[in-house]
């Protein structure tokens, strides 16, 4: 049965924010004051009622005491707490809600203690590895910048409506026009700015792909790079250039913690631009409304990769004006995790491997197809997922590429405003498949697919007995096929 939604927190930080006691707001809202010291210290549930008379008296926006933070919370306590150097501290599930709610701050806190305890023990082990291979200099145990940005636009939601402005305000600035943005851009940087751009062949420049020259007031891109890229990037380019001011004026670097992770911060910042600049807001959100999500498509309307209209549709969040809450993963072959966000609540690991089950991986079995999947996380809320492989070339026979698998989706709720909603029974919840966030998190004691043991269930040897793998208890007593185990 799912937990009552608690905001005791939230309210007497209201509360407080307002310099109220106890008995005024509870003389607000219609109740006792005994009875707000309940709902406060959660002991008692927020009703709808008094929810919209806070939001009334105190001009709230709702969506500020939506549970999906506190949810995120906990599970990213959950993946922490399943290291197995608290094996021993048997913290329950309800310790780890009850730490997220009524401790939000402190929470964070751990997370982030956690996290620069994974860099240093990272640091520490490469440190290890390149002395064993001959002397290498030390490395730095701070805090990991991918990391911190992505917190960065977690906390944030993806959204930054200064940026969204800014690229509005360049298309009227430079008079863009659909049908030859590639040719705007290169003619509002000659007329406004001096600059000239240039695509270089492989031979002159084959190691950088954009590369801006102020004092030539020349721009070169590489003809390897796909059209999609090259506009991708010189819109990136006149971000920098541009939007500078803008970009700088951000208020998000305080929340960082180096110089690397701020640098890389600008650079999201002004991918982000670019994104806008190519797909702007409200005519790329109705074409996702019309074509409902169809990814393909509306890559082709734009003419942008698919990856980058997986990323656009995640910062469709202007209020009044939104789409899907959606969430992001990119891994490559490695089950290596290099982009995330989580809009629509779903769990995401942070500090180790996604689950196996996720269809992000089963997409590297079919590249360049749609893998669609119904996902039942253990609390049991249910997500709509597809996902599909994406191939980066570098240009010419002998030159590498990469393939990443990317993976996108929404609550099930939302799942029939996709067009790959199409033909799948949204309503059979047998059809889902049960699916955790790590492999230490997740109660699932059925995966034949675990390569840890789950942390609410200690390692257990028997050695004249297997179950579906290694780390899972046995169910029953009837051995696989010849070949079917490992």
């Amino acid at each position: 049965m799912a937990q009552p939604l608690m905001f005791g927190t939230k309210v007497r930080a209201l509360r407080r924010r307002e310099k109220l006691t106890q008995a005024q707001l509870a003389d607000r809202l219609g109740i006792s004051a005994s009875y707000l010291n309940l709902i406060e210290n959660n002991r008692r549930p927020l009703t709808a009622n008094m929810l919209l008379k806070l939001a009334e008296h105190f001009h709230l926006d709702l969506s500020s005491f939506a549970p999906t933070d506190e949810a995120r919370l906990v599970s990213d306590l959950r993946e922490v707490f399943a290291d197995p150097m608290f094996e021993s501290g048997n913290v329950s599930s309800s310790d780890l809600r009850e730490m997220a709610v009524a401790s939000p701050a402190a929470a964070s806190a751990v997370l982030k203690l956690y996290q620069s305890y994974c860099s240093a023990r990272q640091s520490v082990d490469s440190l290890a590895e390149k002395l064993y291979q001959q002397g290498a200099p030390e490395l730095s145990s701070a805090a990991d910048p991918t990391e911190e940005v992505n917190d960065l636009l977690q906390r944030h939601g993806n959204y930054f409506p200064e940026l969204e402005r800014a690229a509005e305000e360049l298309w009227d600035q430079a008079g863009l026009h659909f049908d030859d943005v590639w040719g705007g851009l290169i003619n509002y940087l000659r007329r406004h700015h001096k600059i000239d751009v240039r695509v270089l062949r492989a031979e002159e420049d084959g190691k950088s792909m954009r590369r801006y020259d102020p004092k030539r007031g020349e721009i070169t891109l590489s003809e390897v790079l796909p059209p999609r890229s090259r506009r991708f990037q010189l819109a990136h380019q006149v971000g920098l250039i541009c939007c500078s001011e803008t970009i700088d004026s951000l208020d998000v670097y305080e929340e960082l913690s180096s110089d690397e992770a701020r640098a890389l911060a600008r650079v999201v910042l002004s991918n982000y631009f670019a994104a806008a600049v190519l797909m702007p807001y409200q005519p790329f959100l109705d074409s996702a409304l019309r074509g409902r999500y169809d990814i393909e498509l509306l890559a082709h309307r734009y003419r942008t990769s698919f990856e980058q209209v997986c990323h656009r549709l995640t910062t469709l969040r202007r209020p009044g004006a939104e789409g899907i809450p959606l969430h992001f993963l990119r891994i490559d072959i490695a089950g290596n995790i290099s982009k995330r966000f989580s809009g629509s609540g779903i769990g995401m690991p942070r500090f180790s491997g996604a689950c196996p089950r996720w269809n992000v991986h089963a997409a590297f079995l079919t590249p360049g197809m749609f893998r669609i999947q119904l996902s039942r996380m253990p609390d049991g809320q249910v997500y709509f997922c597809i996902a599909r492989t994406v191939r980066r070339d570098s240009g010419g026979y002998n030159m590498p590429h990469t393939v990443h698998s990317i993976a996108i989706g929404c609550d099930l709720n939302h799942a029939r405003e996709m067009v790959y909603s199409d033909g799948v029974d949204l309503d059979n919840p047998n059809a889902a498949t049960p699916v955790g966030v790590t492999c230490r998190t997740c109660e699932q004691l059925d995966c034949e697919q675990r390569v840890s043991p789950p942390m609410q269930h200690p390692l257990k040897i028997d050695e004249n007995v297997r179950g579906v793998s290694f780390f899972a208890p046995v169910f029953n007593r009837n051995p696989p096929l010849d070949g079917d185990a490992d």
